[in-house]
């Protein structure tokens, strides 16, 4: 696989991809070692529904370098039942999850109605709360909502990131008015995104985490094609690139944040 200055001192954490879903099925011993040799060193496989959050732990188990997510996405918030939840909370106690989501609101598609996103999101707002996990928050589409149902359940103690962010620099100033982290994606690297190139340029580094969102929003030179966390460098790099700040202070600052917000020890060989 090629790769973006990919460097044996480089140490990324991905904060965020899907690694139970079935793209992965066949490959996925030689995806985790191909994230290693690329600078990779943590893994956060996200769930988002009951199934994939239990497969999710399952993964983290698994691999040392995997930690786990559980939540429910807003897609899947029309079938949501109590037993849902409740798994999901005996879930959380596992040593490896680290994080409470995703969870938000999508108005793109609208899988699930409008009340019931906002209903099972508040919810598991609560839950998250209760359970000291900072939450993944998934907004598309769904800005102000978002951020008019996260400020009524705020102040949030153990933080929380809005993930694959997809608005402007104003967005990213009230997210961090939350305390929350800003996670850029892939999509950065794409010739129209000017303004999430913005955003990376001018976004406190103590405010940024990065993350493939895998398998999906593959960076250029591989977008279309399947995602993995080894292509995580390619993000860090374009954000160097666009800060005119070096890779390896790029991936320390974002790396160093994400195992603040979720509690994450040293990547070997930094202690």
């Amino acid at each position: 696989m090629p790769q973006a200055n990919a460097s044996k001192e480089i140490h990324l954490v991905d904060s965020h991809c899907h690694l139970d879903m079935e793209a992965f099925d066949q490959d996925l011993d030689l995806v985790i070692d191909q994230a290693h040799r690329a600078g990779v060193d943590t893994i956060l496989t996200i769930g988002v529904d009951r199934a994939s959050s239990e497969q999710a732990v399952e993964l983290a188990g698994r691999y040392p370098s995997v930690y786990a997510a559980v939540g429910i996405h807003p897609h899947d918030a029309i079938g949501v039942t109590d037993a849902d939840f409740d798994k999901i909370v005996e879930l959380s106690i596992n040593e490896k999850v680290v994080g409470y989501g995703e969870i938000g609101l999508d108005y793109a598609r609208m899988y699930s109605p409008k009340e019931v996103q906002q209903q099972v999101f508040s919810r598991q707002l609560g839950l998250a709360k209760e359970l000291h996990l900072p939450v993944i928050i998934h907004d598309r589409e769904a800005h102000e909502d978002t951020l008019k149902i996260l400020r009524s359940h705020a102040p949030f103690p153990a933080g929380g990131v809005m993930h694959c962010f997809s608005g402007d620099t104003e967005l990213a100033d009230r997210v961090i008015e939350l305390g929350f982290f800003v996670s850029i994606p892939g999509i950065v690297t794409f010739k129209n995104a000017k303004s999430l190139q913005q955003v990376a340029q001018e976004l406190p580094l103590h405010s940024m985490l990065i993350e493939t969102d895998g398998p999906f929003l593959a960076p250029v030179p591989f977008r279309g094609k399947r995602n993995t966390p080894a292509l995580l460098q390619y993000t860090a790099a374009k954000i160097a690139r666009l800060r005119d700040t070096p890779l390896l202070v790029i991936a320390e600052r974002t790396s160093d944040n994400a195992r603040t917000l979720f509690n994450l020890p040293p990547a070997a060989g930094t202690e």
